[in-house]
């Protein structure tokens, strides 16, 4: 395995977890809620409610950050190799497994770890396991 010193970028991801971290203690300690992607836009979807203002600012720092950065001089750069088939799937799948696991892996990974949660250390361990066996029959056994 070859380490790709060209994206290997230790005190960005640093940074970015930090900053994660911190937005999710602030969330919780000021508004007592917790920082899962999939309940603050479901809480949005749903029948309308007084708590609404706070998820739309949450989301809106999600979608205003990648332009301030691209404002700083750090464009983030995606890129998928895949069709819009394959997209659309992945999500659909994604979106069941978040109904099913009761939550996201940010409300469980970031949020219900620190909290000691012992289904969300069961749910992350089961989308990293998920994740590792992926890329591992992506790689290894269909040679993607």
């Amino acid at each position: 395995m070859m380490l790709d010193l060209d994206h290997f970028t230790p005190s960005l991801s640093l940074a970015g977890g930090l900053l994660i971290g911190l937005a999710a203690a602030v969330l919780i300690l000021f508004n007592g809620r917790i920082a899962g992607i999939s309940g603050i836009l479901g809480g949005l979807l749903g029948m309308p409610r007084r708590d609404m203002a706070w998820r739309i600012a949450f989301l809106a720092g999600l979608l205003a950050a990648p332009v301030l950065g691209r404002l700083a001089g750090h464009p983030a750069v995606a890129s998928i190799e895949a069709g819009w088939t394959q997209v659309l799937v992945a999500g659909l799948l994604v979106g069941i497994g978040t109904r099913y696991a009761s939550g996201c892996t940010s409300g469980h990974g970031v949020c219900g770890v620190s909290r000691g949660s012992v289904r969300s250390i069961a749910g992350t361990l089961t989308f990293m396991a998920a994740g590792f066996l992926t890329v591992f029959v992506q790689r290894h056994l269909l040679g993607a």
